[in-house]
């Protein structure tokens, strides 16, 4: 849905219109009435001779706010004040409200409502309680019981075009597992508490003794960190047992 004006801070995907020898014209993808300015001061760290071996017309980036005309309906801009991890997560952020959008689209036409009607009636809500979009589409797709507090006839349409739309990402956490007992049989010993850990979603490698590499795999943060957890505490309590000392380091 439209914005009106972002806000001097703001991260915002911009495509270059026009270079010239000073700056750089933009227009913002997220705010179709509004247009951004880069200075050539704020380009590129250091001295900038020539402005097109920085930048070029056509060409998609993110950029920091950095001042606003409300007036003009124009913005500053800051290509330089921009890392490389910040530019890869707000590009990736926009194309997934780039889909979010089109999907909202189709639950629209299931409902035979105008999408206008559907960011007032739910899609409003659901950014508010999920920060975007599609990180709503993203938990409808993998839950099985998505918002059960919620009631309302759009909500079946909009789980069953996350479901057939959406992968969710998959949740990776992981950590370092120290064991080493000092036993005649200790590599065997060793051995029996690590299998005690072993579960689907958990993936156990040696990483030099004593070190071995811990990793969960799962749907979302919460059941990932149970399933770490859980095989963690397993291979703990075994050590006990067996006079294997062992001691869990979380990333």
């Amino acid at each position: 849905m439209g914005k009106d004006i972002p806000q001097v801070g703001d991260l915002v995907v911009v495509t270059v219109t026009n270079v010239k020898n000073f700056g750089a014209i933009c227009k913002l993808e997220e705010y179709p009435e509004v247009e951004g300015f880069i200075h050539i001061a704020e380009v590129a760290t250091g001295w900038v001779k020539h402005i097109r071996d920085h930048i070029r017309e056509g060409q998609r980036t993110v950029c920091k706010v950095i001042g606003i005309n409300n007036e003009r309906g124009n913005v500053d801009l800051s290509l330089k004040k921009v890392n490389a991890h910040q530019k890869r997560e707000r590009i990736t952020e926009w194309k997934g409200e780039q889909k979010a959008e089109k999907l909202l689209e189709i639950v629209g036409k299931a409902l035979k409502k105008p999408v206008d009607d559907c960011w007032k009636e739910f899609a409003n809500d659901l950014v508010e309680k999920y920060g975007t979009l599609y990180a709503a589409f993203e938990d409808a797709s993998s839950e099985n019981e998505w918002l059960p507090e919620v009631k309302g006839k759009w909500k079946n349409a909009f789980v069953k075009v996350a479901k057939e739309n959406v992968t969710s990402p998959m949740v990776s956490i992981s950590g370092n597992m120290d064991i080493y007992c000092l036993a005649s049989d200790g590599i065997d010993r060793i051995r029996s508490v690590l299998a005690t850990g072993d579960a689907e979603g958990v993936t156990i490698r040696y990483g030099g003794s004593p070190r071995y590499r811990m990793t969960a795999i799962g749907p979302d943060f919460k059941m990932t960190e149970e399933l770490l957890k859980t095989s963690v505490q397993k291979i703990l309590d075994a050590s006990k047992k067996n006079s294997v000392v062992a001691e869990f380091t979380r990333d």
